[in-house]
């Protein structure tokens, strides 16, 4: 899509210059496509919602490294800040209460997604990371690692945020 563009205002650019020479045309056509390459790179960039088969850090004690999605639980797109999702452990601890393969319930904790506030400030996270819960929504692990946005109070997430070390 991106490429075609490129030619096309390329193309544009030359019939319109006409005969102004061939240097002005060129240099055009370089700073078209380093507008497109640019573009092209934001596209990539673009931040979705936590949905099927995304990987996410566990930030917890309880065992786990790594997850991986399953199902999100509240909406059709995917999860975002304080969903609860169902998981597969793909990475863990030896000696950790989760092994490996195990199937699991987490609180999404951070999102590279972002997320509106009521002061019209936005929260976005480097990574996605999840803390593992039991069916009752309380935490399998006793610390929480990294910043955890207040934005679990409001969906009853209380407990995880109060372990957690830093509230953003």
């Amino acid at each position: 899509m991106a490429a075609a563009f490129a030619s096309k205002f390329s193309r544009v650019s030359r019939s319109l210059l006409g005969g102004l020479g061939n240097n002005l045309s060129t240099s055009l056509t370089t700073s078209n496509e380093t507008i497109c390459s640019s573009f092209i790179s934001q596209l990539q960039q673009q931040r979705t919602f936590i949905q099927m088969r995304t990987v996410l850090k566990v930030v917890d004690n309880s065992g786990a490294k790594k997850v991986m999605c399953i199902q999100s639980l509240k909406g059709k797109k995917g999860a975002r800040l304080g969903d609860t999702i169902v998981a597969s452990v793909k990475e863990a601890h030896p000696n950790g209460k989760v092994k490996k393969g195990k199937v699991v319930y987490g609180v999404v904790v951070r999102a590279a997604m972002q997320k509106g506030r009521c002061d019209g400030s936005e929260v976005k996270f480097d990574d996605n990371a999840v803390v593992l819960v039991d069916k009752q929504g309380q935490p399998i692990g006793t610390r929480v690692f990294g910043p955890v946005p207040h934005e679990l109070r409001k969906k009853k997430h209380v407990k995880i945020l109060t372990l957690a070390e830093h509230i953003a």
